[in-house]
This record gives structure tokens, sequence and C-alpha cells, in this order.
């Protein structure tokens, strides 16, 4: 770990003035911090912010800070009776004790698992040294993505809560140098392409401040499904969040993101417009499975992936449709 800076911000305009990178819970940050991938010259302490309530809205949404932590969040009442996709996001995730520091803001933007991108000694990691290559491609590649990927990066966003979010057509609300604006989660997150070490939506000096949710449809049904190699304490070979509405037996709405499988947290379009007005009967919901991986490039070691995910999605449709 290189040397750096340390300021505790007071306020919102002093976080985004100060010029460095801001730091809550520090679980991803500190980890790559002290592996030398990310090295900043200041870091900024914003948990003294008001930024850690979640709030009912008056439309019926919820509003949910950044600083808010991952279990807080995941056994908060609201979340748990009227979100619970993202409740059983969260607690698929990491670890009691990680879930205990981890906050809603620096799981937004929670960088990849991919071993090449933590480990220095590999200098081709486009992701970390732009321009290098992208080691991943032809090398231990299980973990990796299969949809969303290019010819520089196959990394696989980590999150679970970001895909349960994104089924939920979250809002990120930032504030900056240049003030304040939202972007919709699904405008969010970047794919890859030709500079995959720019990431995300957000500009030099902007803080995530909260996260809103829509009021959720009255008879939908959330569920989250993760697969992974062990129960605990692992990231998801192909996860699946299914927001559904059914009445007489078809699909009047419905919502699918997928999450161990995709270079950002994936909105499955394709597989919703395959569900829409149909039967929620098993051919269906395998059709929608097809189309949603229709696109998928796998690598030499994570072919496997295409079927776990179309199960996944299938058995998370079951569940959500019972």
């Amino acid at each position: 770990m290189q040397s750096f800076s340390f300021t505790k911000a007071q306020t919102v305009e002093e976080a985004t003035g100060a010029g460095g990178r801001f730091i809550g819970g520090g679980t991803t940050l500190v980890d790559l911090m002290k592996l030398n991938v990310e090295t900043p010259s200041t870091l900024v302490d914003i948990t003294g912010l008001p930024m850690a309530e979640v709030e009912k809205l008056p439309d019926g949404g919820l509003k949910i800070g950044a600083m808010v932590r991952n279990s807080d969040l995941a056994f908060h009442p609201e979340v748990k009776a009227r979100y619970a996709v993202l409740s059983e996001a969260l607690l698929s995730g990491a670890s009691a004790q990680l879930r205990n520091m981890a906050t809603t803001g620096g799981n937004l933007l929670q960088r990849t698992r991919c071993p090449y991108f933590r480990d220095t000694s590999y200098s081709n990691c486009n992701k970390r040294n732009p321009g290098s290559g992208c080691a991943a491609i032809g090398g231990h590649n299980r973990m990796m993505a299969i949809l969303g990927t290019s010819d520089s990066c196959i990394a696989t966003h980590p999150s679970d809560m970001c895909v349960g979010m994104m089924a939920l057509d979250a809002t990120i609300h930032v504030s900056g140098p240049k003030g304040a604006r939202s972007i919709a989660i699904g405008d969010f997150y970047h794919l890859p392409g030709t500079t995959p070490n720019v990431e995300n939506a957000l500009e030099p000096g902007e803080l995530i401040t909260h996260v809103t949710l829509p009021a959720p449809r009255r008879q939908s049904r959330q569920v989250y499904l993760k697969l992974r190699d062990r129960a605990s304490y692992e990231f998801a070979l192909a996860s699946a969040a299914v927001v559904a509405e059914t009445s007489g037996g078809h699909i009047r709405n419905i919502r699918v993101a997928m999450g161990g499988v995709g270079t950002r947290p994936w909105r499955a379009h394709e597989a919703e417009a395959a569900l829409m007005g149909k039967p929620a009967t098993p051919a269906h919901f395998r059709a929608a499975a097809e189309a949603a991986l229709k696109d998928a490039r796998p690598q030499s070691e994570n072919g496997f992936k295409v079927e776990l995910a179309k199960r996944c999605i299938v058995r998370a449709l079951t569940m959500a449709t019972a």
C-alpha cells in the first residue's frame, strides 16, 4: 500500500470539492489499495455525512441513503415487506461481517473480482492498464462473463445487490461540482467495449448520495436465486432477480435481471419481451431463458454458464409465479 493523505468531510459539498477518493465502509477500496491496484493520493471519509437513512417516499417508493449498511438495508421492514428481491440479494452476498460494514453506495461501485485485475504482476489488464490487453481471454476464465463482453475485457460484475436493484428499476442520485443529477440504473453501468477502464457514468468528483426505488406493483412477487460453488461467501456463477405479476395464469408484468454472467448487472430485456402476456408455463420460461442467453459468448472454461444461467432463470420464474 502506498502512502496517502486522509480527510473527513462534514458536508456533501465539502466531500465533492476535496479532490480525492471517497471511502465509506472500505470493503472494496481498502482491499484494492493493499494490492496496489488502487493508489489514491487522498482519501475522503464520508461516514459522517447524513446519508444513512431509509425513508418511505410520498409516492410509495423508497429512498436509500448511500451510507446505509447492507445488513441494515436487508433487514429493514420496508425492504423485507415490499422489496424482497433486494433483501434476498443482499443476504446472499459476502459474509455477515462484511455486510455490517459495506454500504449501498460502495456496493454500487464494487469492482470486478477478476484475478488478473487484482494481481498487478499481470500487466495485461485493460481495466487496470488501458491498452495492455486482457489476460483472462485465453487464461483462467471460469468465473468470467459471457454477456456484454468485448475483445478488450470479459470481467464479471460481482454485485448481488445491484442485480436486485436492476430488476427494481432503481435510480441513482449523485452530487458533484456541477450539481445534482439522477441516473437510471440501466444507464449507470457501461459495457467494456474498447474502454473497460470506464465502468460507469460518474463524472470526476461526483458522489452517490442516495438511491430511489419506485413503488412496487401490489400483486407482484419477487425472487432472487443465486447459484454458486458453495453455500456462503461466494460469488455467483449465475443468479436471477425476478419481479413478476400474473393474472389468470398469464404474465402481466415482468422484470428479469441476471448476475454472475454479465460485465455489468444484466437486465434480460429479451426474456421479458418473450414472457409478456404469455401463460406462466415451463415452456415459456425456457423460451425466455433461451432468448436471454442468445448472445452469450463463452470462453474456454465457462461454457457451462450458458446452460446454468438458463436453468437459473427458469427456476426463478417458476418460484415467482407459483
